[in-house]
């Protein structure tokens, strides 16, 4: 695509074809400009494309599959440009559509069963459908309701993801609906999708089905209004999940969606999301909906059988490692199972917690915590167990923590002997000839046992059963309290900004400041703006620049020289700076204080039209700030800035300094007519000159037209500091 010159104005081809006598969707559909001119509102296209030949055209290139002896274009490009007409939210196409009942008998003719269902096909009737629920959402609600079978026939291809993500949007579960069409969705409730969804987990073996079919479930319980997600709270439709989660004959696929579903039902995270509050808030009848103690209790009737999965001598399966093997290997189920115990724990129901202590439930989380050292997802869920236990303050499940799970000597234990053990009895078995290594679980202990030094101080259980033993006294001494010292990162002199000792940072925090879509334009206008009008308050500066009598040309301030400005203002992690407020933006290593450098005495790449750039000084009125610029500018060698970098010179090689040698002057690039030739070839006239013969040459200068006044900066750094800087006269 090219630009249009202004005042010659170029034919669009879409228009070419339009203005052939026998005009083709297919030739339109070629054309790779067709949608960029939808969007456009091209009317001689619109009116083309709105006609119903022309949109039950798109509609075939969607749904039907492309002969076998079809080019690429029929096959992936038509298809993919058809769909993009519809959701290029042109209004009158979208009217055509669902005006006509034909054609959405036509659109949804993809779900019948003896239709192919290519995962390409699927995608592009779910873009259709879920445009027409973004903008047509009365009047295509009102032809699903009229045509029931749409659901059934939905929940039939559930296992692509095309498919469930039409599904959940039919359904009223997803966050983006408005309030204003919940009515619309009423009667969603009586209808039979909730009986169709969990009949796929018996009768289905696919485990992306059952993935599938959990994601609906879930987002129910989320965002749809409380009828339906009343249904899935309900005894009735948990007891219908275990059913066929608990059966031998099922996979462990089943097993592991069901218990996300539950988990979903019981997780009091969910209740305080901000989409999930704010999409509540919009609904006008019903309140939230969470699971009622029966059907926790129905939960916890199952938990004994859970339990007895997680035992892992009944299983033969190997899986090899870089360590060893595992027989068995934990499995997905078994991390599941110990997921749903957390979600338990958080409960606060005093009947789940008698339960949970009277199975031992923590108990077999524990063993496996230690029979698999190196799965790190397991550790973290039965670290948060044991975290929840002693932050409840509740002395039933901190004693069963204490005594029965003895936490503390295990702990012991563990550290006596860090290294894997060898024995053929346990599932983590280590390779012949290795020489075991160290376990992964040390660090998951190291907080756990700092979290008992933390609630011994609340705590008088807890204080007392570690003050008597003397074991964990002299470990915590010896080894625990060194062993913070050593990993607590805000101590390691490894560069971090000091910002981050008195604070910390979230990931949410850290998204927001690593953001690299920075307006570059916006901020280098006013960049510009701030150095032309001096609003940093700077002595220097001021000093530097006499007045406010620079014209625009004078302080350029391009695109280029900005990137490099937020490139160095992300050096920094201050809160308290501010982009347009700060002065303190170059702060280097030394000794010298940040009032001593002001931003314009850094350089900024400008080039003239012609290519060239120079660089032009100004002069300070003050001999004091001269003088203390000259000391601050040979202690850090700086020779200049030629485009945008800083150029420092080997103090070994330093040569005496002139005394009568003028004092470092301000910086900055500015459009001038004299080229950077004239200037290099005036440099090695001056190198060995002095300091009479460089002010004759000035007076030279001055003399000739079209020339400028040269000053010369000469430092004790070394024979490559004598820079040129052209300055107005």
């Amino acid at each position: 695509m090219f630009w249009r010159m202004t005042g010659a104005p170029l034919a669009s081809p879409v228009d070419t074809i339009l203005d052939k006598e026998n005009c083709t969707l297919e030739e339109l559909l070629d054309e790779d400009e067709i949608i960029q001119e939808c969007k456009a509102m091209n009317s001689r296209l619109i009116n083309f494309l709105c006609g119903r030949t022309q949109v039950e055209q798109l509609l075939r290139y969607i749904i039907e599959t492309a002969p076998d002896e079809a080019d690429k274009k029929r096959t992936f490009k038509h298809p993919y440009v058809s769909c993009e007409i519809f959701t290029c939210d042109v209004d009158i196409i979208l009217q055509s559509l669902v005006e006509d009942e034909k054609l959405l008998n036509l659109l949804f003719s993809f779900l019948k069963p003896d239709h192919p269902h290519s995962t390409f096909l699927a995608g592009c009737f779910s873009k259709v459908v879920l445009c027409l629920m973004a903008r047509r959402t009365a009047q295509l609600m009102s032809y699903v309701q009229g045509h029931p079978e749409i659901f059934r026939q939905l929940v039939d291809l559930i296992g692509i993801t095309s498919m469930m993500e039409v599904l959940i949007r039919l359904i009223g579960a997803d966050e983006n609906m408005y309030s204003s069409h919940t009515d619309a969705l009423q009667w969603v409730d009586a209808t039979e999708v909730l009986d169709l969804i969990v009949d796929k987990f018996s009768s289905s073996d696919s485990a992306e089905v059952h993935a599938n079919a959990a994601e609906v479930l879930c987002a129910i319980t989320r965002y749809s209004p409380p009828g339906l997600a009343a249904k899935v709270c309900s005894p009735s439709f948990v007891g219908r999940l275990f059913q066929n989660a608990l059966e031998d004959s099922r996979p462990k696929s089943v097993l592991i969606q069901s218990l996300s579903v539950c988990i979903c039902l019981l997780d009091p995270k969910r209740l305080l999301q901000s989409s999930y509050q704010s999409f509540r808030s919009q609904l006008s009848h019903g309140t939230v909906v969470i699971a009622d103690p029966e059907t926790v209790y129905l939960m916890l009737e199952r938990l004994g059988y859970l339990l007895k999965l997680l035992d892992v001598t009944t299983s033969d399966d190997n899986l090899p490692s870089t360590f060893g093997c595992l027989k068995p290997p934990l499995g997905k189920h078994r991390l599941k199972i110990v997921e749903f115990i957390s979600i338990l724990f958080t409960l606060g129901s005093k009947d789940a917690e008698k339960e949970l202590i009277r199975l031992g439930a923590l108990r077999h989380a524990l063993d496996l915590f230690f029979e698999y050292p190196f799965n790190n997802f397991l550790h973290h869920k039965v670290e948060s167990i044991i975290v929840s236990c002693l932050e409840s303050k509740k002395a039933s499940l901190v004693e069963h923590v204490l005594h029965e799970c003895d936490i503390v000597g295990k702990i012991l234990q563990v550290e006596k002997q860090p290294a894997l053990q060898i024995d053929c009895n346990k599932p983590t078995v280590l390779a012949q000839g290795r020489s075991p290594p160290r376990i992964g679980n040390i660090g998951h202990l190291t907080r756990i046992a700092n979290k008992l030094v933390q609630e011994a101080n609340n705590y008088g259980i807890i204080q007392k059963h570690l003050q008597e033993n003397s074991e964990w006294v002299d470990w915590h001494a010896k080894v625990l309290v060194k062993r913070n010292s050593v990993e607590n990162v805000c101590n390691w002199a490894c560069g971090r900004p000091s910002s981050l000792h008195d604070r910390v940072r979230d990931s949410d925090d850290e998204d927001l400041r690593d953001r690299d879509d920075y307006d570059v334009a916006t901020l280098a206008s006013n960049l510009s703006q701030a150095f032309r009008y001096n609003i940093y308050d700077n002595d220097v500066i001021e000093e530097a620049q006499g007045s406010l009598e620079h014209d625009k040309e004078d302080v350029h301030f391009d695109d280029e020289s900005a990137e490099v400005v937020i490139s160095a203002l992300r050096l920094g992690d201050d809160h308290d700076s501010s982009l347009f407020t700060n002065s303190n933006w170059f702060a280097f290593e030394g000794n010298r204080a940040v009032n001593d450098l002001s931003p314009v005495s850094l350089a900024s790449p400008s080039q003239n039209p012609d290519g060239t750039g120079k660089i032009v000084g100004g002069e300070s009125e003050d001999p004091a700030d001269r003088s203390a610029s000259s000391s601050d500018f040979q202690d850090t060698g700086a020779a200049g800035l030629s485009n945008g970098s800083l150029m420092k010179d080997d103090l070994a090689n330093s040569n005496p300094p002139i005394e009568s040698a003028k004092p470092p002057e301000w910086i900055e690039w500015r459009e001038s007519t004299v080229t950077i030739t004239n200037a290099l070839k005036v440099e090695i006239e001056l190198k060995d000159n002095t300091t009479d013969e460089i002010e004759t040459q000035n007076q030279e200068l001055e003399s000739s037209p079209g020339s400028k006044k040269l000053a010369t900066i000469m430092s004790p750094v070394s024979d490559r500091n004598v820079i040129p800087l052209a300055s107005q006269s």
